[in-house]
């Protein structure tokens, strides 16, 4: 018999399932980064922190026309946000797994790229000023773009303006100079994608911090996005093992080899294999 706090997981991924199930534009953002953050956050009050967005919205358009050029309007979110509520980027514990948990970004007034990227989005929206999220490689920030008119946006770094060039120096600041910017980087990320891409986030810090059965809830929301995705199913057996599942993680680590026979780590996946084959064997 399952217990209460299984129950509410499953309750709580439920509703995660039937939001990303949904078309792209009826995807509600923030309450799909909330469920995320439900799961760690028992008595979380999603539809509060959701009316805490519209808060923050109705106060930046008290002050602003929305007939006035979108720059006044970005200018007027930053100094809202970060000059007079201190939202930034928390740099000196980007790992934290904190950051990933939009309830928390709002609390603490910090968080990583794409946490503080959906808080803007999500308040931009509500004061109709369409934006897209924009995952560059290795740092997430967001577009307004009308006709031909461009504007890049960096919350993580209070809402700063970027210039193409400004998007070549983060990159060269993250890969050493060897990446290149191009324009094809600059398309929007689909919300299912943001999600994701906060999620990989989250697993991260999590296997980092050796935290095997959050990173093994995060993995089990990943795949509600990608169920079909062989590289999750993979992540997920290695987690498995960590957590002494040996029959589980087989499972899944077979299914891994059979659906990629061209992986690039299929030597290392097929040796993890078998030592966990032998141990299940050695304790059968």
């Amino acid at each position: 018999m399952r217990d209460q706090g299984e129950e509410r997981i499953q309750h709580i991924r439920s509703r995660f399932a039937r939001m990303v199930d949904r078309a792209e534009e009826q995807i509600d953002l923030a309450e799909a980064a909330l469920l995320i953050a439900a799961e760690e956050y028992p008595h979380l009050d999603t539809e509060g922190y959701l009316g805490r967005i519209g808060g923050m919205a109705e106060r930046v358009k008290d002050r602003v026309s929305l007939e006035l050029d979108p720059v006044t309007v970005i200018e007027e979110l930053n100094r809202y946000l970060f000059d007079e509520e201190g939202f930034r980027g928390n740099s000196e514990d980007y790992d934290d797994p904190k950051n990933s948990f939009l309830n928390e970004v709002i609390d603490r007034r910090k968080g990583i790229p794409i946490t503080l990227s959906i808080l803007y989005m999500e308040i931009a929206w509500r004061l109709d000023l369409h934006l897209v999220g924009v995952g560059l490689p290795g740092h997430f920030i967001i577009k307004y773009q009308s006709g031909d008119r461009e504007i890049l946006i960096d919350p993580f770094h209070r809402g700063a303006l970027l210039s193409e060039e400004d998007c070549q120096r983060t990159l060269d600041q993250i890969y050493k100079g060897k990446m290149a910017f191009h324009r094809g980087l600059l398309t929007s990320t689909p919300k299912r994608s943001i999600l994701a891409r906060m999620l990989n986030n989250l697993k991260g810090s999590y296997l980092r911090r050796k935290n095997f059965p959050g990173a093994l809830r995060v993995v089990q929301r990943l795949l509600i996005i990608h169920p079909d995705s062989p590289t999750e199913v993979r992540d997920r057996g290695l987690i498995y093992g960590k957590m002494k599942q040996i029959p589980l993680a087989i499972a899944d680590l077979r299914h891994y080899l059979d659906a990629v026979e061209e992986a690039d780590d299929r030597e290392a996946i097929t040796e993890h294999l078998r030592h966990l084959q032998m141990h299940q064997a050695v304790h059968n």
